[in-house]
């Protein structure tokens, strides 16, 4: 709690009243109705208008009051008067100057400050309400902002001095319409704070507000001097990067069935419940799929459709509040400290927390799209625009977020900052990410040099060597020691992976790797060479500028695209339930179903998909980097084909508790080999393997085959704690018996193999008939050998030959 700044007090605002009309204290004139967001500014209209409407000499000009017959606005002079201080809100709260800094709403000694830049409004006023009064889309009170007292450059900014718990706050912009300019102002929209820590409309998931509408009012939080939330002494884990092994999950999904059996299914709250089985799986950091708040309506007035992913912000500083048990309760506060509860009982598990973060674009769209904050309050600061005020659509989704303007980046990295010293998360995964490489609308030699530069031909979007965003995040003091994770690619057709702007400190989801493992493991002619990359961190893309194994984010599958399980099922994507006609989603999943297309199939190619989605585990836990995988994939959750489910809200995106127990064969396997990969320090390197450690075998030991027909993949790997260990690929069609590395003294004992039925799959110490399993195959391993079964992979262990 910071203490009231003597120039709050010392300054007095120029007010105005009109003819006929009290001065602006309180009474009810003040009060009149929210407005829906892009409603026509018309006489109809007048009578709800209430409160700022454009500058006139020095003083306000103040519309006349409700009037229920929509009367025109009254064209009246108003005349200047100045008084020391205003009073409002009942006469509990005094109005004074404020401060331009810093933005947002910020609580202070005896009053809060309110500050928001707006660089082309004309006019603007602060508008307060109450939940209830938000509910019934009105305005509690309206407070102008005078430009001469409460604007200094382009921000505005006005102090409350008095008591505003439980109340709730927005902005109404007056200025230029004129979309062919960029400009959106419209008076008739309170929009929402860009720095809300809250935002608070509809207070449960998937309901409609009064009248079944879609987008009721919002409205940002105001703080309070203090804040109630214990942490417990919670500090950040600060894992090393390369030891990480990320689980990808949504956080509704995640416990919404039924057959989770928590208290509180879909919520911060019930995830908490199921924190253990993560802990239990080998995982030590999730990423969430988008938790900043969006509407999940965001499609069901012209549909059924949902937004479910989350991948259309609303507001980056406020968590999603339906995602809490407490829903709009006390103003989204507890719906904060819920997602911090969340974080607190994550790390007490040892657990890491990356959130999901879209900075390449906004809920608001294009031209068509809602005006609810960006765009109300200075949409050609916040919006890449062409000239004439077209919304470029790198994002593919209307609008591109003008990451590399001072005033953007400087917001993006305000909020980043937030998340990690108010909410304790460990880092961030940026959606699309190239994007924040593209420069801005105002990106030219004059803007940013103040001259012209012989041959610059930097335009709106180009892509940056240096991007100001990325220089500011990863040089910041603060967020130069969390997690930092690229998605290196963009709607617009920009791909960097390999090649991102780094710092030395960004790593990227590595779409190569998945494309590549994908390819090879399916039994693709020519990717023998490439998996082995892979294999070794994918030193072909990082080790040249200077980055290392885990900046590369391995992965198969993800959020969007197939799960595992139908990635082995199906040849071609089945996304008719998304209304679409089956024409969204990725075309080229570089699937194999395995000889038969569907769930329904022989018990050969079952047996073959379950080998298969071993072999895709086994490549992602024993290659150099940072494995992740998705949510479900662990006991081969099923989407039925649909590689595009950002729009249903049901069990195909839930994770199923009752299947994990049905399919727990394959969620033993994968729980054992996300151990396995902990256990030894040679899969999770600070560097390169060299051949020091490392070295390539083919069918025979020290002959590797990298011709272009070759299926078959397989190295050794000196060990600290393991000695050494010995892997294998066979993506051929036909079985191999594969010569083992002479090792006097030692033998080679079998730890995995795909190609046996569990519990074999994985030979743990405690396994009953272990020795039984191993002596099987003791005629092979006492002549070196190891018959594999195609489309199989196995992990071996050194022993002393006793």
């Amino acid at each position: 709690m910071a203490s009231l700044p003597h120039c709050l007090s010392a300054r007095p605002l120029v007010v105005a009243a009109a003819p006929g009309r009290p001065g602006p204290g309180p009474g009810p004139w003040l009060r009149g109705g929210a407005r829906r967001r892009n409603a026509a500014f018309s006489a109809g209209n007048a009578g709800r208008r209430v409160g700022l409407r454009r500058s006139v000499a020095s003083a306000v000009e103040v519309g006349v009051g409700e009037d229920e017959e929509g009367v025109e606005e009254e064209e009246e002079e108003v005349e200047a008067v100045v008084m020391p201080e205003r009073y409002a809100l009942g006469g509990a709260c005094r109005v004074l100057a404020g401060m331009p800094a810093p933005l947002g709403a910020t609580a202070l000694d005896g009053g809060v400050n309110f500050a928001v830049y707006s660089a082309g409004a004309s006019a603007a006023s602060l508008c307060l309400f109450t939940p209830d009064d938000l509910e019934a889309d009105e305005v509690t009170e309206e407070v102008p902002l005078d430009p001469l007292f409460n604007r200094t450059g382009n921000v505005w900014h006005v102090f409350i001095e008095g008591e505003l718990h439980n109340m709730l706050y927005g902005y109404r912009f007056d200025g230029m319409f004129a979309p062919h300019c960029g400009q959106y102002f419209d008076v008739s929209n309170v929009v929402v704070d860009p720095y809300a820590k809250a935002v608070i409309s509809r207070g449960e998931y998937g309901v409609p507000g009064p009248g079944g509408d879609c987008w009721p009012q919002m409205a940002g939080m105001i703080p309070l001097p203090y804040s109630t939330f214990d942490w417990q002494g919670d500090l950040p884990l600060r894992y090393p990067q390369k030891d990480l092994v990320i689980y990808e999950m949504h956080l509704r999904g995640f416990t919404k069935h039924s057959s989770s059996n928590v208290e509180h299914p879909g919520t911060y709250i019930g995830a908490i419940s199921k924190l253990d089985y993560l802990k239990e799986l080998g995982v030590n950091c999730v990423e969430l799929m988008p938790c900043h708040e969006f509407n999940e309506l965001e499609y069901f007035s012209c549909s059924s459709k949902m937004n479910f992913w989350g991948y259309s912000t609303i507001n980056f500083f406020s968590p999603m509040i339906r995602y809490s048990s407490g829903g709009i309760r006390n103003c989204g506060r507890d719906a904060i400290n819920e997602f911090k509860t969340f974080v607190r009982e994550a790390h007490k598990r040892g657990i890491e927390v990356i959130m999901d973060v879209v900075f390449n674009h906004t809920a608001e769209g294009n031209e068509k799209g809602p005006i609810l904050s960006f765009r109300g309050i200075d949409n050609s600061t916040y919006y890449m625009l062409a000239p004439k005020g077209e919304f470029y659509n790198y994002s593919g989704c209307g609008n591109t977020f003008n990451c590399n303007h001072p005033v953007v980046r400087e917001f993006i990295v305000d909020c980043l900052r937030y998340w990690v010293t108010e909410m304790h998360v460990d880092g961030f995964r940026f959606d699309l990410a190239s994007i924040m490489t593209r420069g801005c609308s105002l990106w030219d030699p004059v803007n940013v040099y103040g001259s012209p530069v012989e041959g610059d031909m930097t335009t709106t979007g180009t892509p940056l060597a240096t991007p100001p965003l990325i220089d500011m995040i990863s040089n910041d003091p603060i967020l130069g020691d969390v997690k930092l994770i690229a998605e290196a690619w963009d709607a617009g057709g920009l791909y960097q992976v390999g090649q991102f702007p780094h710092w030395k400190i960004w790593s990227e989801w590595n779409g190569k790797y998945r494309d590549i493992v994908r390819q090879f493991i399916k039994g693709t002619d020519g990717f023998a060479g490439g998996f082995a990359e892979c294999l070794c961190g994918s030193p072909h893309l990082y080790q040249a500028g200077g980055r290392k194994p885990w900046h590369s984010i391995n992965f198969v599958c993800a959020h969007d695209g197939f799960t595992l399980a139908d990635l082995v099922t199906y040849n071609k994507k089945y996304n008719s339930s998304n209304g679409e006609d089956n024409r969204d989603g990725e075309n080229h999943n570089l699937s194999w179903n395995c000889g038969e297309e569907g769930e329904f199939a022989g018990l050969s190619v079952k047996r073959l998909r379950k080998r298969q989605m071993r072999n895709f585990f086994v490549s992602l836990m024993v290659s150099q980097g940072v494995p992740m995988f998705y949510m479900g994939d662990e006991y081969g959750h099923t989407k039925g084909g649909n590689n595009n489910t950002y729009c249903h809200d049901h069990y195909v995106n839930y994770f199923r508790w009752d299947k994990k127990e049905e399919s727990s064969d394959l969620q033993r396997f994968c729980s054992l080999m996300t151990k396995f990969r902990k256990q030894c320090e040679s899969l999770g390197l600070a560097d390169f393997p060299t051949a020091q450690r490392l070295h390539w075998h083919g069918h025979q030991p020290g002959k590797p085959d990298w011709s272009e027909t070759s299926r078959f993949v397989a190295f050794s790997m000196k060990d600290e704690t393991k000695g050494e260990i010995y892997v294998a690929f066979n993506a051929s069609h036909l079985p191999a018996v594969v010569g083992l590395p002479e090792r006097p003294g030692y033998r080679w004992e079998p730890l995995v193999d795909t190609g046996k039925p569990a519990p074999y799959d994985f030979l743990t110490d405690d396994l009953p008939d272990r020795a039984h399993a191993v002596h099987l195959f003791s005629h092979f391993l006492n002549s070196n050998l190891y018959p594999m079964l195609s489309y199989s992979s196995i992990i071996l262990e050194l022993q002393p030959d006793d």
